[in-house]
């Protein structure tokens, strides 16, 4: 299955296109629009989450509710481009606003400097439009077809909040009581470390300050053999992680116990395994977080992302103005001061693009019965 992304942060419409999608697939949007919903929650949220409330609508490739084989397109509208068509649009546009919607005092943090000088642009707004957050909206839209594909096969995912700003929440969930945190305000299940989370979020948008933070994703039900140690390209946790990566703002991802197999011994680490007639193989713990040798070994698959505090800082940092070379105060753009609980939603939509692109690669197919028939068989 391939993914493709377009669209600005505040031009007409965010878009997508999915192919490889297979035959009668059936799709929900209210299901797909509870995602997007989710994405825009969270305490610590500016003030662009009022104006979308982000819907989705299906262009191609689905019809009466089920996918045709044929390539699905997307469509979110920025409901904000009413406000912005002046200076982006695609015709002439009003050279005044232009230079009032410029930026240039770029961004420590943020694509702003760099991508000036990559693309030779006078305005970083050419570069932060594409660059944005924005952009995983289309991408959670996605990720909720991708996630229907793979609850037709009985795969689930889930997954919460584990730290944002130093406060964490050190609860051992199991997967059904991950469910819980999509209903608190920070993500987090433990209700204290909720609580105090939220005390250092609006600490930090008192000081004009933003917050990082740590999310854990987990995917239940995907059989064993599931990526390859054939060819490093094929390896599942590397794909995991590139998809992981690619989210704007992410800046360290584990699989498993991830950096702690560099603290220990073998004896301490690796997961034994035992054998049951009832049961087949499996093991009594998961510090492999579900994946040996690049592909998937039966149990859960455990993911652990990072995120870096929002570059865009109302209290901005010292850099220079890229027009006139002088020391300047970083512009500041409507934005968030935590988004913690938006990455876990991200998180979830990019796994599960991940996967399913990774099972139709094993079991190919062309309709939805010659898949989950494939997928029963297996072991």
């Amino acid at each position: 299955m391939k993914l493709t992304t377009a669209g600005e942060s505040h031009g007409k419409a965010l878009v997508a296109i999915i192919e490889g999608l297979p035959a009668h697939l059936e799709i929900d949007v209210e299901r797909i629009n509870a995602e997007l919903a989710l994405r825009q929650s969270g305490y610590g949220r500016g003030g662009r989450q009022k104006i979308e409330r982000d819907r989705v609508e299906i262009l191609t490739g689905v019809r009466n509710k089920e996918t045709l084989g044929s390539p699905v397109t997307l469509c979110i509208y920025n409901k904000d481009y009413a406000n912005w068509e002046s200076c982006m649009s695609d015709r002439a546009c009003d050279e005044n606003i232009m230079q009032a919607k410029s930026l240039t005092k770029v961004r420590p943090g943020h694509a702003d400097l760099t991508g000036i000088l990559k693309f030779e642009q006078t305005d970083a707004r050419n570069i932060l439009e594409r660059a944005s957050a924005r952009e995983t909206a289309i991408r959670v839209a996605s990720g909720g077809v991708f996630k229907q594909y793979l609850s037709a096969l009985g795969i689930q995912i889930g997954g919460y909040v584990k730290e944002i700003c130093g406060i964490k929440d050190e609860g051992k969930y199991t997967f059904e009581e991950l469910a819980k945190a999509k209903t608190t305000a920070t993500g987090m299940i433990d209700e204290q470390s909720s609580r105090l989370a939220e005390e250092k979020i609006s600490a930090l948008k008192k000081d004009g300050d933003t917050a990082g933070g740590i999310v854990e994703i987990r995917v239940k039900g995907v059989k064993s053999g599931f990526g390859s140690m054939m060819t490093y390209a094929e390896k599942l946790d590397a794909n995991l992680a590139q998809a992981l990566m690619s989210i704007q703002a992410v800046k360290g991802v584990e699989i498993g116990a991830g950096f702690a197999v560099g603290k220990t011994s073998g004896r301490e680490i690796h997961d034994e395994i035992y054998f049951e007639e009832e049961k087949g193989y499996y093991r009594e713990t998961n510090r492999a977080g579900g994946i040996e040798g690049g592909m998937t070994n039966g149990e859960e698959i455990v993911l652990s992302v990072a995120m870096k505090p929002i570059p865009t800082l109302m209290k901005g940092l010292k850099t220079v103005d890229f027009l006139t070379k002088e020391q300047a105060i970083a512009s500041s753009e409507r934005s968030d001061v935590c988004a913690i609980f938006a990455l876990e939603i991200i998180a979830e939509a990019v796994v599960a693009q991940v996967l399913a692109d990774c099972i139709s690669k094993r079991l190919g197919g062309d309709t939805m019965s010659q898949i989950k028939n494939r997928y029963d068989l297996l072991p």
